[in-house]
């Protein structure tokens, strides 16, 4: 009885211990700008759905944009909705992830082996470069992750319950599913499922499939993800071989995408997103493979969970040839719970255990702290924010913005400009022979909707663009405009990634007057 109570008093401080962390999650998120692609992609589709009202298709610079499903983009609009236009906002919702799968290793290692275990896995988890960083980056990765996490260890609870599975578990697991799906597509649904099939038949549990809640299971499924393909479908065909066929299928399966990196890569990464944490999963893992007896009491099943999770999912993502280390996330929770295990086996009766585990865990602190602050000073070549500020402030809702040589990210975020960029390239070369490269996704976009393609434009429109008012250019200051040379634009101000113009004739040059100061200016303005 006195160790039931002394376990209660102690859950109180686990769950300071998990809000604390999460919080600290939330001042680093506040920290940095946005990073360049992805950050500055996924944040401006989210404020474009909000701000044109659509919430059926997601669109990067006005272009449909089926590369993924739009979980991520309905969750930003919202946040944007309710705390305003700011980069936390859109960083709030990977740390929501990031607090779910937390809280969910918690409660999920508390069941399988106690308080003390939980709580040292929450806190490796909660103290790791995945979390810190991985869970305030803009992109599916932390939230498809949280969803497989979550729908696995909702149906292992189901499946170890008993005879039957639990049916309320059980049909957790589908809401988790079609998360996941609404979140990356068929990984959502296929990591969980293959990740549970080789573990019933390694438990032998295999028939208690058929006990599953299946048609109320399925129905959930259904409802909460078939909506938004069907009316996509509908109304732009090839959607879904597109985002199924092209994204998913294709990119999985060929070489011709970016980041191509060796099979041993994400076990290099696990390393770093959990370091130090992973290397104390090494014994658990060996014992597991081996079949030794736990002396902590975890039943054997859960140590075949956490092993065949582990390898499952790095033998799946390490097929592809293309690789990026947060695809590799789904696996971080059943690793953390193998080096909190880990640990105590090794570690945890030391003398000098306590102040080990705080140096540990205050280094990776201190590394995510600088790595918030200083990533921008190895970035800001590429970034806009400068130069959109000074356009937020000095152009008109009704200006015409031009970029040529790239594509500006993360203006359309900080500027919040209401009209779509006008991107300069020689497009019909760039369909002849665009690799894995953003003007593909630019073109590829205005493939489906011809109308909204139109802002896709070719070097001769920029002539004319210079000599009417309200129009601005933007040119990257690393030369990929070369041949482009604008021909009369005047230069407003050179970034540290990018340089403004504008065009002759602009409004922005008129004199200044009450009517002149009430047409300048947008939303991004902070002046």
């Amino acid at each position: 009885m006195t160790r039931t109570v002394s376990t209660k008093q102690e859950r109180p401080i686990s769950w300071l211990w998990l809000a604390a962390l999460w919080l600290l999650l939330l001042l680093l998120a506040a920290l940095r700008p946005l990073a360049v692609p992805d950050e500055g992609r996924y944040g401006e589709v989210g404020r474009w759905m909000l701000q044109s009202g659509d919430w059926l298709v997601p669109r990067l610079d006005g272009l449909p944009f089926f590369h993924k499903p739009p979980l991520l983009y309905w969750l930003e609009a919202v946040s944007l909705a309710l705390f305003g236009s700011h980069v936390w906002a859109l960083r709030l919702v990977p740390a929501l992830h990031a607090g779910i799968m937390l809280v969910g290793l918690y409660l999920a290692a508390r069941a399988i082996a106690g308080e003390r275990v939980a709580r040292r896995a929450g806190l490796m988890l909660g103290t790791s470069v995945a979390f810190l960083l991985g869970g305030q980056y803009v992109n599916h990765d932390m939230m498809v992750a949280t969803w497989i996490g979550i729908a696995i260890w909702c149906f292992a609870f189901a499946f170890m319950h008993g005879a039957r599975p639990h049916a309320n578990l059980a049909r957790l697991g589908f809401v988790a599913c079609a998360l996941g799906v609404l979140s990356k597509g068929l990984i959502g649904l296929l990591l969980p499922g293959l990740v549970l099939f080789l573990w019933l038949l390694w438990t032998r549990q295999f028939r208690k499939v058929l006990a599953l809640p299946w048609a109320s299971g399925l129905l959930l499924l259904a409802a909460i993800t078939v909506p938004w393909f069907v009316l996509v479908a509908q109304k732009y065909p090839g959607a879904m071989d597109y985002l199924f066929g092209t994204q998913q299928f294709t990119r999985f399966t060929a070489d011709t995408f970016n980041n191509v990196q060796p099979w041993w890569f994400y076990i290099a990464s696990l390393l770093i997103l959990l370091f130090p944490w992973a290397f104390f999963a090494g014994k658990p893992l060996w014992d597991a493979v081996k079949r030794t007896p736990a002396p902590d009491g975890v039943a054997r099943e859960w140590f075949s969970l956490c092993w065949i999770w582990l390898a499952a999912i790095l033998a799946f993502f390490s097929i592809p040839a293309s690789k990026l280390i947060g695809y590799i996330l789904p696996v971080i929770p059943p690793l953390a719970l193998l080096a909190a295990l880990g640990w105590e086996r090794t570690l945890a009766h030391s003398r000098f255990a306590g102040r080990v585990f705080a140096a540990l865990a205050a280094l990776i602190i201190a590394l995510a702290l600088a790595v918030s602050l200083l990533v921008t000073r190895f970035t800001d070549d590429k970034l806009s924010g400068d130069v959109a500020q000074t356009l937020a402030c000095d152009a008109s809702p009704a200006d015409t913005v031009y970029a040529v040589g790239n594509y500006p990210y993360d203006l359309p975020f900080y500027a919040q400009i209401r009209r779509p960029i006008v991107v300069i390239q020689d497009w019909p070369r760039q369909h002849k022979t665009a690799g894995d490269v953003w003007q593909r996704e630019l073109f590829e976009g205005a493939d489906f909707d011809p109308v909204a393609g139109r802002v896709l434009q070719t070097p001769d429109v920029l002539a004319a663009a210079s000599a009417r008012p309200g129009n601005w250019l933007l040119v990257p200051r690393n030369g990929g405009a070369r041949g482009f040379g604008p021909p009369a634009w005047l230069r407003v101000q050179t970034g540290t990634g990018w340089i403004l113009f504008k065009s002759g004739g602009s409004a922005a040059s008129a004199p200044e007057g009450p009517i002149a100061a009430q047409q300048k200016g947008l939303p991004g303005c902070k002046h």
